[in-house]
């Protein structure tokens, strides 16, 4: 009887050194595909691209000088508003009463104080550093330690899932939302609270600018002179657009006449406005992303493909630091599955 193993063929499988990439997490060497340029390490977990290359960093200079300016303007706005509000609108205040006048500049004061804190921890702290973690061989990598990390090439070390780098201040920012240009820093895990905050603190700062400019610039506006609208009657309504036209001659007439007082005033109060706006779109963002669990670049990341976070109130709660023996009452009160369902 002849052996049947004898007659059974042995395949040899020659692999070509280009299918062949060692692991950057812990050195084994890994087969793939030849059109698969991103692959994942079956033991430490790492993510490899071999495309991927190390970027130029010829723009860092342009970018801190951009960042550099735009914190200048940003400081020298805050301190014109506080400046210029306060030397315009006291005589106004003062001249209703001492006491009116005491109540402005003590709200003035923790205003703008609380403002300038908060810009200046958000400016000047970290934004976020990502853990340490030991790299480059198997025995120092234990199983699945590397999960889902990606080697930054900036940077020259690995980087968690949740780590953004930054080409602007040259470092990996920990669960990174965005580069802010106006604060000359990123915002991310550790410095995220502290922007919400100064956020917030300019939007109230802005609102009471814009009502204190507005009461004292009535004051201080020159009476309007009016040339045809006395002489029109109620019932004339073609001539309605007329009387428009007349109002906003007279307008521009009396502004003509205003001192420096009035029109740092008026700049005050269209310069606010125009803030508010801005600032109401971008804190209505940030709760956005903070309630489904995400920053800016996730999201950004999500929408190729990736799973998105979970959608929760509690997500709003734990931000700012809620601690959880009253987080695990909102589920009662707050995200019931029934708010969520159409």
């Amino acid at each position: 009887m002849v052996d049947s193993n004898l007659n059974k063929e042995h395949l040899v499988t020659v692999v070509s050194e280009d299918h062949e990439t060692p692991c950057w997490g812990c050195g084994l060497h890994l087969l793939h595909p030849p059109n698969a340029p991103v692959f994942k390490c079956g033991w430490c977990g790492a993510i490899t691209d071999k495309y991927e290359s190390k970027c130029d960093h010829k723009n860092y200079w342009w970018r801190h000088m951009r960042d550099r300016c735009f914190v200048c303007v940003l400081i020298g706005f805050i301190l014109f508003v506080i400046c210029g509000g306060v030397w315009a609108v006291y005589p106004v205040i003062f001249s209703i009463s001492y006491f009116c006048g005491i109540f402005h500049l003590t709200i003035t004061g923790i205003l703008s104080i609380t403002t300038v804190l908060l810009f200046t921890l958000t400016a000047l702290r970290s934004a976020g550093t990502p853990p340490l973690i030991e790299w480059g061989g198997y025995p120092a990598v234990g199983k699945k330690q590397l999960e889902n990390y990606t080697f930054c090439h900036y940077c020259s070390k690995p980087k968690s899932p949740r780590t953004h780098h930054c080409r602007t201040c040259g470092i990996c920012v920990l669960d990174m939302d965005h580069h802010c240009p106006f604060i000359g820093n990123c915002v991310g895990a550790a410095n995220h609270q502290h922007f919400i905050a100064f956020l917030i603190s300019v939007l109230v700062s802005t609102m009471y600018v814009t009502i204190m400019s507005a009461y004292a610039v009535l004051h201080v506006w020159p009476p309007l002179t009016y040339r045809y609208l006395d002489h029109f009657r109620a019932s004339d309504r073609s001539l309605a657009w007329r009387a428009l036209q007349d109002v906003a001659i007279a307008l521009v007439s009396s502004a003509v006449l205003l001192s420096t007082r009035g029109l740092v005033l008026v700049y005050l109060f269209v310069s606010s406005i125009s803030l508010e706006i801005g600032i109401s779109v971008l804190l209505w963002q940030q709760f956005c992303y903070i309630y489904e669990g995400q920053t800016y670049l996730s999201s950004l990341s999500m929408r190729g493909g990736d799973e998105a976070g979970e959608k929760d109130c509690k997500n709003l709660f734990r931000f700012f630091g809620c601690p959880y023996p009253v987080l695990r009452f909102l589920p009662n009160f707050w995200n019931s599955p029934k708010r969520h369902e159409k």
